[in-house]
């Protein structure tokens, strides 16, 4: 089961708060398994995020300062040969670790009692290859949460991770070096060799006739072809799924949206076993941005990226999606 995504309140068009009943918003649904009470345990010089039982350094500064793709992978690797904090096993969290960290009811990324130490208001690397441009790897930014890609030779902050938690893999299966060029594997500390999280492969999903079934999460989707002749503005896209045949159909929140990414892919960033085609450029959310609440989340289909468009305008398409008989057991929290 994924896990929510943390906002519990509704907002118009305009920004403002309004009651949830039948707005169709991510703050009514609170789909998800809920995000424990208190999410962070301080255990000396790390935190563990109970969400999903990965372990951070409670110092999200501890490089000091912002360093190249390449220096930060060399960073992490010296971590662990010098045994920091009595441990060898750090490394640069993945998209989907680093994304995790986001609580989207919370203005700037964590609630403003988070016992991090130097948190920096920017940008943060991830171990993951940009698949759409293998010169880029992911980043967060952790002053409003969005996914992007950046220049390996760009410089940017280091946040070690350790652990295993309930996380999906993010699907990426080969390591590249600064120009984008293909490199072996070992010892890279990459994304594509650590590999970490839930595996899954090609029979994660289901073809259906107008959509397809994920087992992984237990989500069906629909394509919302009949729908998506134009882009819809924010509000249109959260009745939409009103129209779709049977019950149960709603916008998606941006964690549900995000869980459909493949880091192996680009146009579009979905697994091959779902036909290119059909997917549009870009899908709304149902997750306002707390950070500028007359905006809204959604998913760059194309990239993989998270971004958000304002609610007023019609940028974006829509997915549908509901609740399914599926075979997740309810304990990872990807």
């Amino acid at each position: 089961m994924l896990l929510q995504t943390g906002q519990t309140q509704c907002f118009d068009t305009r920004g403002e708060a309004i009651p949830c009943a039948g707005s169709g918003q991510d703050g009514e649904a609170q789909a998800g398994r809920p995000l424990p009470e208190p999410r962070f345990e301080v255990e000396g010089a790390w935190v563990k995020d109970c969400a999903t039982g990965l372990l951070w350094l409670a110092d999200a500064g501890a490089a000091e300062f912002p360093l190249t793709w390449g220096e930060a992978l060399a960073f992490v690797q010296g971590l662990n040969q010098d045994r920091h904090l009595g441990f060898a096993d750090w490394r640069l969290p993945n998209r989907r670790e680093l994304r995790s960290l986001v609580d989207y009811g919370c203005a700037r990324v964590f609630p403003a009692d988070h016992p991090f130490e130097h948190l920096f208001r920017g940008w943060y690397w991830s171990s993951t290859t940009a698949a759409i441009s293998p010169k880029h790897a992911w980043y967060l930014d952790l002053e409003g949460g969005r996914l992007f890609y950046g220049g390996k030779d760009q410089s940017f902050m280091v946040w070690p991770v350790r652990g295993e938690g309930g996380l999906a893999a993010t699907g990426q299966r080969r390591c590249c070096d600064t120009r984008g060029e293909a490199v072996a594997c070992p010892g890279s500390g990459q994304d594509g060799e650590l590999r970490l999280g839930i595996a899954w492969d090609e029979g994660r999903f289901t073809p259906l006739a107008s959509g397809f079934f994920d087992r992984l999460s237990g989500l069906e989707w629909h394509y919302c072809e009949a729908l998506n002749g134009a882009p819809r503005t924010w509000a249109e896209a959260l009745q939409a799924p009103a129209d779709l045949p049977g019950t149960g159909w709603r916008l998606p929140n941006i964690v549900e949206l995000e869980s459909l990414a493949d880091a192996s892919q680009a146009r579009p960033a979905f697994s091959r076993r779902l036909p290119p085609g059909r997917f549009r450029e870009a899908y709304w959310s149902s997750t306002t941005s707390a950070y500028e609440p007359d905006w809204a989340w959604a998913l760059y289909a194309e990239k993989g990226a998270l971004g958000v468009g304002q609610k007023k305008d019609p940028h974006f398409f829509m997915l549908g999606v509901r609740a399914a008989a599926g075979v997740n057991d309810g304990k990872s929290g990807f």
